[in-house]
């Protein structure tokens, strides 16, 4: 409803029954009516303010005892209102039919009716629907929506109602905005989020080796959201987003004409697309004009079965197109009642008429049709029926409201009448409940000012508050040490780096007896502590990330695992040529003695080093807020095949740490120390294969959590395996601890 200012004479103004404000000497008073704002005070000499008419949008309706109102995007073109305040608003301009989206609505009303025949759901209650046309636009949404509150108020006024509820179920609203219950509790779908079309989607172009990519969207929150989580997920994959362009509501030829030049220039030549088939139309139909052929497209849900877009005329342009869509499934009786729609003039008959004329083409093809057609000699969007989706949600969004309100009114089907619900005690007072199947939400938006149909979207990585008058920060989410999952993992962490020390300190006072000194108490003590800065590395994993963090938590994890590695790797082969010295002419340990194993050591840890000091100075990690799963605070890869390489140089090592130690675990030895660390690499293996998948899954925080556990259980692993046994000899067994006790020969 809209309202506007009028000139008018100096008293008291009733226009259709409102009474506005009067003013006389006692003060102000007012009557039951409408109030524009909280003015306190009126000059009389100003003009007065009345309601100008009725321009109530049309609506395809049927009374019923719950009333359920849909909005469906019957066209997708729509003129932006043009507001001056001093006449009358125009009715916005809708154009383009839609004959899928009227097959939606037709679904509703079949939903509704099939309800109403069904005897064991909702008996003794009527369903009704009042439906509506958004224009897959914004104000013309808002504008049927205040509509429809307009239409309950006077029901409840006319039945002395003092109740109204709203219950959001949509059918195509998948954009992951939604899935926060603390900002929109109430909100139902029958569609999944986009999160999961994202991530089908990041795997598809990868699968493919498509890791140079542009992608299109448009100004809508689906959209936005959509190619956000896209170019977040894709880039963790290694994949480069080259350009992103953006088609407005009601784009210019000149503006479709730039985007056209924009994709015949782009290196990219594949392209991922997030909107909806009204919204591509005239990109398209340029493209196609141009004849541009050589892209791959990859098609979000809401264009991937459009068969607008089948047409022969972009044939050349979009065949090949890739896209995920909704499973297809076939409704017994919906064929049937689609084709028993018949036009009327009868008022609420709108929407079948305009349908009327756009399947036959009255007033273009024909100068007027009859009415007499037939609708089973035709063939198009609107009929086809074998495999529905989104018909298949509105149908299911239907029958979820009549399954709640089955139970909200304590429905009994048992019984001679075959059972009626308690509607009297539940709608007391003539209550209506009305339950509004949205087709986009607008969200993350206020509106500031009393009376204003304008929106303010709030900026990014803020909220609307629950009153919607105010943008407020959003909760940031990391992990942190006053955390319980933080805490645990410090105490954790501590733990082995206090045990660690303890070895430390048991291998340095017995450091002069054999079991220390067997091969290279140095390279022992080295071991140890490359194995307390894998413990400690942990802590820069825990905490609010920051610049200095992200840039060293990777790399202290890399080159300290590398360091450790290559310490065992030192170990392993000292282990087998030992075994090669009783062999006569063997020079084993000439050939490898103290000098070599450090040369070693320093050649297998440098390769990591140059690698993280490339990875750091060249493309650095950084603080980055995910708005993915609420506002995570986390440590953004620009270069994600930096940490691939990193881990992959660390499994370069253990493997061959594994394959040498794997080849001596049976030499005759009474202490065999290769036998500890094939178990110390088997646990190294165990936990770094199941990381890979539980990291890349793993949402948020989690993904954190999950590498510093990695850390945590391999680092453990080794220096159980490694030390725990010897120093097990050491304090527990020191009659062992002499020369020979270390061959089998002496332990018969």
């Amino acid at each position: 409803m809209f309202f506007d200012v009028l000139v008018a004479e100096r008293k008291l103004q009733r226009v259709e029954g409102h009474v506005l404000r009067k003013e006389d000497g006692r003060g102000s008073e007012t009557e039951p009516g409408l109030r524009i704002g909280e003015v306190r005070r009126v000059d009389s000499s100003l003009p007065q303010c009345v309601k100008l008419g009725s321009s109530e949008p049309i609506a395809l309706h049927s009374d019923g005892d719950v009333v359920i109102g849909g909005f469906f995007p019957l066209h997708y073109v729509a003129t932006d209102p043009q507001y001056s305040y001093k006449t009358k608003p125009e009715i916005t301009s809708c154009s383009s039919f839609d004959l899928r989206a009227f097959r939606w609505m037709m679904t509703m009303v079949f939903a509704v009716e099939e309800i109403n025949r069904n005897s064991s759901l909702l008996p003794g209650v009527k369903l009704g629907y009042r439906i509506m046309d958004s224009c897959d636009h914004v104000h013309t949404s808002l504008k049927v929506l205040f509509s429809l509150e307009n239409t309950t108020e006077e029901i409840k006024r006319r039945e002395s109602s003092t109740c109204l509820y709203y219950s959001p179920v949509s059918y195509f609203a998948t954009c992951t905005c939604l899935t926060d219950k603390h900002l929109y509790p109430s909100f139902l779908r029958t569609v999944p989020s986009d999160l999961f079309q994202v991530r089908g989607l990041v795997q598809l172009v990868t699968f493919f080796g498509w890791f140079w990519v542009g992608t299109i969207g448009t100004t809508d929150d689906y959209s936005l959201y959509g190619i956000q989580a896209f170019s977040n997920l894709f880039g963790q994959q290694g994949g480069c987003v080259e350009f992103h362009l953006t088609i407005s509501k009601s784009p210019t030829v000149a503006e479709i004409q730039q985007i056209a030049d924009k994709l015949q220039s782009s290196t990219a030549r594949v392209v991922v697309v997030f909107a909806t088939e009204g919204q591509l139309l005239d990109l398209f139909s340029e493209l196609a004009r141009r004849n541009v052929t050589g892209i791959q497209w990859i098609a979000s849900e809401a264009w991937v079965t459009a068969s607008r877009l089948g047409s022969p005329n972009f044939h050349s342009l979009l065949e090949g197109t890739l896209g995920f869509s909704f499973p297809g499934v076939s409704i017994p009786g919906l064929k049937e009642f689609l084709l028993d729609v018949r036009p009327s003039p009868k008022p609420g008959m709108e929407f079948v008429n305009m349908f009327w004329e756009e399947q036959f083409g009255c007033g273009v093809e024909k100068p007027l049709c009859t009415g007499s057609e037939d609708l089973r000699y035709t063939y198009s969007s609107y009929s086809d029926v074998t495999k529905v989706r989104i018909s298949y949600n509105v149908y299911k969004a239907v029958y979820a409201i009549a399954h709640a309100l089955h139970t909200f009114l304590n429905c009994d089907s048992v019984g001679p009448s075959g059972g009626l619900c308690e509607k009297h005690s539940s709608f007391s007072n003539g209550e209506v409940i009305e339950i509004i199947t949205k087709y986009v939400a607008q969200d993350g938006e206020i509106s500031n000012q009393t009376g204003s149909t304008e929106c303010i979207k709030c900026p990014e990585y803020f909220w609307s508050d629950k009153e919607k008058v105010k943008c407020v920060a959003g909760e940031e989410e990391f992990l942190s040490f006053n955390d319980t999952m933080g805490i645990i993992l410090v105490a954790v962490t501590l733990l082995g780096f206090i045990l660690t020390t303890i070895i430390t300190i048991v291998f340095h006072s017995f450091r002069y007896t054999p079991i220390v000194k067997a091969n290279n108490s140095e390279i022992s003590f080295l071991l140890l502590l490359s194995l307390k800065l894998c413990f400690l590395c942990c802590l820069v994993f825990i905490g609010q990330p920051s610049w200095w963090t992200c840039r060293l938590r990777q790399a202290a994890f890399g080159i300290s695992f590398v360091l450790c590695l290559s310490c065992l790797l030192v170990k392993t082969i000292v282990v087998l040529l030992a075994f090669r010295t009783n062999v006569p002419g063997s020079r084993g340990r000439m050939l490898f003695g103290t000098f070599q194993q450090r040369i070693l050591i320093i050649c297998t840890t440098a390769p990591q080093i140059c690698l993280c000091t490339g990875w750091v100075l060249g493309a650095p990690p950084f603080p980055f807020r995910n708005p993915n799963y609420q506002i995570v605070l986390e440590c953004k890869e620009p270069w994600p095949p930096g940490f691939y390489l990193l881990l992959g140089y660390v499994g370069l090592l253990a493997f061959v740490c594994l394959l040498l130690a794997f080849l001596g675990r049976k030499l005759p030895d009474r202490f065999n120390e290769a036998k500890f660390i094939t178990f110390s690499m088997l646990i190294f293996w165990a936990v770094w294969i199941s990381f890979i998948p539980a990291y890349v899954s793993s949402p948020g925080n989690f993904s954190v959590a999950v590498e510093i556990f990695a850390i945590l259980a391999s680092s453990f692993g080794l220096l159980l395996c490694i030390f725990v046994p010897k120093c097990y000899i050491i304090l527990l067994h020191p009659e062992r601890n002499i020369k020979k006790g270390m061959t089998r020969k002496c332990w018969r």
